[in-house]
């Protein structure tokens, strides 16, 4: 069945530019499609006209009849009042009117009526009312609030009062809650910590509708997606498999594009040589040459429909170092930070040394950039103290950008930033990192935030530093940006502390984790695959957790010798779950650690997903067996 149809979609917002040029495929019932393209290819703009907020200008864009589609990116208004506990009990509107409607119905039976068209409805009410989990609401709340880290706190806060991100986290826990058919993810993992990442991950890879996502994680669409559709000059390029296919694929077509352009210009120059030597003859009174001349003219000019293939152009820059001779670059000494009753942690002590390269991990709120902030000066602890070496050379790249200037240009930024540079010398510098043209003479105001964080890393790779100090650098940057960045710290041969949610970036460049919970460091000396195998340990050794059972109103009764038999296979299936649970725990850490060998990664896929199925069927063992034994 089609759940999503294009066909020919034109729209734009410049004359003469098209940002959406002919764009034409479809999506069928069920499939997990990643929406790839750079910053500005037109990706969220179609979502746009999806949801029906933007109209095309030429083409078509169909929904399946009756099917519900639900966007994250959109943060609805919700009344001043609400609370996050409104905003997330809002997706059981067609349950609340389902129980008015019920509770009518009781009301009419109470008072004596006896309609059969009454009982009727009210029995088809009724069963609806428990399909849609109307009995269930609360746990449902409960598991989509702990698995998106949103605390008991929150939730009794009013949502005008969070920040931009916590409220994309809640409006995905409010879609999630919904009977949705179609998910489109417009950057879901933005604002999300790892811990609320896998669980999304996990949330996905169950759901039984159609996904369609925006995303630059590109550990979040191996693990989610089996179709990559990019857009590329308006319009689609389709490939069959998930990230790490697609970066292959791409790469080959690109190859096989130039071969063919190259023996098309080949044969183009060996004609255009034939058809000047005839061309010469016919000159010299061989008149009969001239006709074969034009013909094989003709036959270049038909020739001439390969366009040669062209790759998106790389930003060249790298990060200036400046040597370090010292045994400690970074000293941080029985650190404690509060605010107000709140305490974020206490008794910190970690030494860094030169060429170490650290990632600062922790879910959302525990206090890693207050940490950063402290560290570059920008907050002071509680307690304790932070100390950097007399040598220390250090750069920030902070997770908000700010600009003294906002109002000016990029030229006239760049050289309020280094005084002395021309005009001239400060735009061959924006060059280097994708800024040219009438883009320099923009306001830095109006830039996205990718492109802020491309400029201030324009600015600080000018600096003769040691210690690189990033808060997030991948975040809003699209692929190409992302590998840029990669690229430019992979040079570094300096010492680099980061903040960052992005696994395929922790995992490239960390060699010690940093691992804030709780109001304290761990401190991994490793580098990330090993620390989640660690991890995966960890959760293994611990005892299996009971899968909770959902209250029935009526139970059938069983036999004591019946119960007796069902409570002792109950007990081996809870140790065949405990087992399961282990495999797919290390396969996930296997899977971690092949994330850039795509067939190794599919068949650990493979091998995880037959595990999931088996570790379903003993879930559904269980419950069966609860209710035989007379549990739960």
């Amino acid at each position: 069945m089609i759940e999503i149809q294009i066909q020919s979609l034109v729209k734009s917002f410049e004359v003469g530019r098209n940002v959406l040029d002919g764009l034409t495929f479809q999506i069928d019932q069920g499939e997990r499609v990643g929406l790839l393209g750079r910053n500005g290819a037109g990706k969220t703009t179609l979502f746009k006209i999806l949801t029906g907020e933007l109209d095309c200008d030429e083409g078509t864009a169909v929904i399946g009849q009756g099917r519900r589609l639900g966007l994250i990116s959109q943060i609805p208004v919700y009344p001043a009042e609400y609370t996050v506990e409104d905003v997330l009990r809002s997706a059981f509107r067609r349950l609340e009117r389902l129980a008015e409607e019920m509770k009518v119905l009781e009301n009419r039976m109470s008072a004596g009526e006896t309609d059969s068209a009454l009982l009727r409805r009210y029995g088809t009410l009724a069963e609806r009312f428990e399909v849609f989990g109307g009995y269930d609401t609360e746990v449902a709340v409960n598991k989509i609030a702990g698995g998106l880290s949103i605390t008991p706190e929150m939730r009794a806060q009013l949502f005008d009062s969070l920040s931009g991100g916590e409220k994309t986290r809640v409006n995905l826990g409010r879609l999630i809650l919904e009977d949705t058919d179609i998910l489109l993810l417009d950057e879901p993992t933005n604002h999300l910590d790892l811990h609320a990442t896998e669980w999304l991950e996990e949330y996905i890879r169950g759901f039984r509708g159609t996904v369609v996502a925006i995303s630059h994680d590109r550990y979040f669409l191996d693990r989610v997606v089996t179709r990559i559709i990019e857009i590329e000059n308006g319009k689609a390029e389709f490939y069959s498999g998930n990230y790490s296919f697609y970066a292959v694929e791409k790469e080959r077509r690109y190859q096989e594009r130039m071969k063919q352009y190259e023996k098309e210009q080949a044969k183009i120059q060996q004609l255009e040589k034939a058809a000047e030597q005839l061309r010469v003859w016919a000159f010299m009174g061989m008149d009969k040459t001239y006709r074969r001349a034009v013909n094989i003219e003709r036959r270049i000019e038909r020739m001439r429909t390969t366009a040669k293939p062209t790759r998106a152009r790389k930003m060249d820059a790298r990060f200036s170092t400046a040597e370090f001779h010292g045994d400690e670059l970074l000293g941080i000494r029985n650190v404690a930070k509060a605010y107000g009753e709140k305490r974020l942690f206490d008794g910190i002590t970690l030494k860094v040394e030169g060429g170490e390269r650290i990632a600062l991990i922790g879910d959302n709120g525990t206090g890693k950039s207050t940490l950063i902030k402290m560290i570059v000066g920008e907050l002071y602890p509680d307690e304790g103290r932070i100390k950097t070496g007399p040598q220390t050379r250090t750069a920030y790249l902070p997770q908000i950008i700010h600009f003294d200037h906002p109002d000016w240009n990029l030229v006239e930024n760049m050289m309020a930033a280094r005084r002395g540079l021309s005009a001239q010398s400060a735009r061959n510098r924006l060059a280097a990192y994708d800024f040219r043209g009438e883009d320099v003479f923009k306001p830095v105001s109006v830039l996205s935030g990718g492109e802020q964080s491309r400029l201030r890393l324009c600015m600080l790779m000018d600096d003769e530093i040691n210690f690189l100090i990033l808060d997030e650098p991948t975040n809003h940057l699209d692929i190409a940006s992302r590998e840029w960045i990669e690229e430019a710290v992979e040079s570094y041969d300096g010492t680099l502390l980061f903040v960052s949610h992005d696994r395929y970036f922790i995992n490239r460049f960390a060699t010690r984790i940093w691992e804030l919970a709780e109001g304290t460091i761990t401190d991994y000396p490793c580098g990330f695959a090993q620390y989640r195998q660690l991890k995966a340990q960890e959760e293994a050794e611990k005892p299996a957790p009971l899968k909770p059972v959902r209250e029935k109103a009526e139970r059938p009764v069983r036999g004591s010798r019946a119960q007796q038999n069902a409570r002792r296979q109950l007990t081996i299936c809870e140790r065949d779950i405990a087992k399961a649970e282990e495999t797919i725990a290390a396969l996930e850490a296997d899977m971690e650690a092949a994330a850039c060998d795509y067939q190794r990664l599919t068949a650990l896929t493979e091998e995880r997903e037959a595990a999931q199925a088996e570790l379903d069927a003993l879930y559904g063992k269980w419950e069966r067996l609860s209710e035989e034994a007379g549990e739960g």
